[in-house]
């Protein structure tokens, strides 16, 4: 049978050439956030910012509060020096100079004799900027600097791609002395403002341009500064300026940094990536009223993701738990309590994402809040179990226990909705996600001969979630007491495994099947899924060889990860998004399952080859995928070109496969830290772990890498914490 023909999915998101072109500098604070070229200036590939949309510009929540920031002096562009983001994240740092200036076809200016000093911090919904111009020529200069500007309030799906039959009004400009204020009355009748402040006079001011002369003696320097606030209805940011913002965002790192764990190595090239991955996760969290959340991803997900939001958490738990705390928390406030189609919500049910922006408020897309996402219950009450484990809060578990009881009813109640001991999902919403698995390309669920499946659709991994779900819950449910509904929910566990093993086992294919379809036919197709039955326990021991050895084989390990799809497969292709690429949290949860059956050597390929794909990218930043070719000699791994960077749980991945590796576990009713078989790769000869925290008691290890086992000693201990190693 030949293969579907490719099915349109109205949410995929578009890539063109000039989205690409250039490495893109992002910040992100709250709710706000901004992609730059490496010049800090905003483009968009037409000129005024018409014509094809890019994804740059300063959004905040949802919504493009600028589409065009362009810094000219005398009429040119300055010549960039270098660009970079500061490690932490926190601020954008530019230098550059200025080309051969000439008047009338004499020079004035001779290049490299100005250097401008160009720095971007985000706080509270603004830009803070500052600017440096210093002449190091030898005769006095006049320069004319100009901002130009603009704000098309497009939202964050229009940018992606998503037409728009009817947008709202753009306002006519509010210009004083010293600002400007652009705004958009959208259909959802919301006005939003963008209000852009000078702390100089401008000599000249209106809509689109500022432009101020500067007359700069030899060696003479002058600074500006100026601020952009995202303004929606009738807010009233607080106002303060750059070097305010700087500290409140520095204040906010240090407050962040002082609840994580500090993991260091002998090397350096591995400690940049920890780093830079840590820093990452620092940026994408934001403070909710229920605690911190990790937002999936910049640009196109920056808002929280119930999914993304629990494996990030349950990557990061044992070096930073407070982070689990707050996504229960949230998820558990925004969890469905009745029954709506239009947003595929269920009694019980978690949050799949939530979006602000005005086509999410007309309803144009179904995000607002929507639940149309099959495993983002199960691994809510997965997170909860691990959080206990963890750390041994007791109280907190309490207040969240009706919220794990609700998600347990959905999975028995709406979760199996045909009651046969698999929990499946089919599309209610007209305009929802086709695929609720983390795979959600509508093309992502297959059979051998390439056919879609049709729904309901029980997917492999999801049966494992549920089987260490309710294993997890009945721990809870123990330790609370509820002795006679924590023996049913075992019973429950062992049922499901006991099915699950003769329903998606596929001789032929040595794996689990990806799914079982409508008809409960398995899609005998090689996929990554089936690693994610070892990460949960729910594959038999016996078959745990055979999927791990499907998973480093040729034709699915490309030597830097493992593909989503086998080669084999008939919709394999390297470019696609859920069909033959590489995924760093994905990998990382398949070094976990590895890890789990006893396979250390083979988690530690999968850390080897992320590890190495990060040398060769930018900030040592994994993207939220790259493309699944084949590894060459001296090449790095090929970059997808519309895929999220920074994304949560790319970032989130080296510390799962630290954890895999260190076999790293907690039992909170001694307290105890858990070593099972460490290991260390060949690259690493010691690793420190300082403040590593078990409730008010905390303690730094120093391991060290010997021929077959690593040790580990004790450096500080602060209470009654025991350490122990299983080797």
């Amino acid at each position: 049978m030949e293969p579907d023909p490719p099915v349109e999915d109205q949410w995929y998101v578009t890539a063109t050439s000039t989205k690409s072109e250039e490495p893109s500098r992002v910040l992100k604070q709250g709710d706000t956030f901004g992609v730059f070229d490496r010049h800090g200036d905003i483009f968009q590939a037409g000129p005024n910012g018409e014509g094809e949309l890019t994804q740059h510009g300063l959004y905040h929540e949802g919504t493009r509060f600028l589409s065009h920031w362009e810094l000219r002096v005398n009429g040119q562009r300055p010549i960039l020096l270098s660009s970079t983001i500061k490690q932490d994240n926190s601020l954008l740092v530019v230098d550059m100079t200025t080309p051969d200036l000439y008047r009338g076809g004499h020079l004035l200016i001779p290049k490299s004799s100005i250097h401008i000093f160009r720095s971007v911090v985000l706080w509270e919904q603004a830009r803070y900027e500052h600017l440096r111009f210093v002449n190091y020529g030898e005769q006095p200069v006049d320069l004319i600097i100009e901002l130009l500007f603009a704000a098309d309030y497009r939202d964050i799906f229009e940018v992606r791609g998503v037409h728009r039959s009817r947008r709202g009004t753009l306002l006519p400009a509010t210009v004083g002395e010293d600002f400007v204020v652009l705004g958009y009355e959208g259909l959802d009748r919301k006005t939003r403002r963008t209000k852009i402040c000078f702390d100089w006079r401008p000599q000249s001011l209106d809509g689109t341009r500022m432009a101020s002369t500067l007359r700069l003696a030899s060696r003479e320097s002058r600074h500006l500064h100026l601020s952009l606030y995202c303004i929606t209805g009738e807010e009233n940011p607080r106002r303060c300026d750059y070097y305010q913002a700087m500290a409140s965002v520095g204040s906010a790192m240090a407050a962040l940094d002082a609840q994580v764990a500090k993991v260091f190595t002998s090397n350096e090239e591995f400690n940049d990536w920890l780093q830079h991955s840590g820093a990452d996760l620092d940026m994408l969290i934001t403070q909710t009223p229920e605690g911190p959340y990790p937002y999936a991803g910049v640009p196109w997900y920056s808002t929280p993701f119930g999914r993304d939001g629990i494996i990030t958490a349950l990557q990061t738990l044992w070096i930073r738990p407070g982070l689990a705390k707050g996504v229960l928390a949230y998820l558990a406030k925004q969890q469905a309590d009745h029954y709506d189609p239009a947003q595929d919500a269920e009694p019980g049910k978690i949050l799949h994402e939530t979006r602000s922006g005005e086509m999410a408020a007309l309803g144009e897309i179904p995000f607002s809040r929507y639940y149309g996402t099959v495993d983002a219950t199960p691994l809510f009450i997965m997170l909860a179990g691990c959080y206990y484990r963890r750390t041994g809060d007791v109280a907190f578990i309490e207040t969240i226990w009706p919220n794990i009881e609700r998600a347990l009813e959905w999975i028995d109640r709406y979760g199996d909705s045909d009651g046969d001991g698999f929990v499946e999902y089919s599309r209610h919403s007209a305009n929802g996600l086709v695929q609720q698995g983390w795979k959600d390309s509508t093309d992502s669920v297959f059979h051998a001969d390439g056919s879609l499946a049709q729904g309901p659709i029980a997917l492999c991994e999801v049966q494992g979630y549920v089987y260490m779900a309710k294993r997890l819950a009945a721990e809870l449910a123990d330790m609370q007491g509820f002795k006679e509904q924590a023996q049913r929910l075992l019973r429950e566990a062992e049922t499901l495994k006991r099915r699950f093993n003769e329903a998606f086992w596929v001789e032929s294919l040595g794996t689990y099947a990806l799914a079982l379809d409508g008809d409960k036919r398995p899609c005998q197709v090689r996929t990554s899924n089936a690693g994610h039955a070892l990460f949960t326990g729910i594959a038999d021991p016996d078959r745990a060889e055979r999927v791990v050895e499907a998973l480093v084989g040729k034709e699915s390990f490309t030597g830097w990860g493992v593909r989503t799809v086998a080669e084999s497969e008939a919709r394999y292709n390297p470019m696609s998004y859920h069909n033959g690429t590489v995924w760093p949290h994905d990998n990382a949860i398949l070094a976990a399952g590895m890890a789990r059956y006893g396979f250390k050597y083979e988690a530690m390929i999968l850390l080897d080859g992320l590890f190495e794909s990060s040398i060769f990218l930018e900030l040592r930043r994994l993207p939220e995928l790259f493309c699944g070719f084949p590894r060459l000699p001296g090449q790095g791994p090929t970059l997808y070109p519309v895929a999220c960077s920074p994304q949560a749980w790319a970032s989130g991945a080296v510390f799962q496969l630290i954890q895999a590796c260190l076999g790293v576990t907690f039992a909170p009713e001694k307290p105890q830290i858990r070593f099972s078989h460490p290991r260390l790769p060949r690259y690493i000869e010691w690793m420190r772990i300082e403040d590593l925290r078990f409730g008010d008691q905390t303690i730094d290890l120093m391991l060290r890498r010997h021929a077959n086992d690593v040790a580990i000693n004790v450096e500080r201990k602060e209470g009654d914490i025991e350490v122990a190693i299983v080797v």
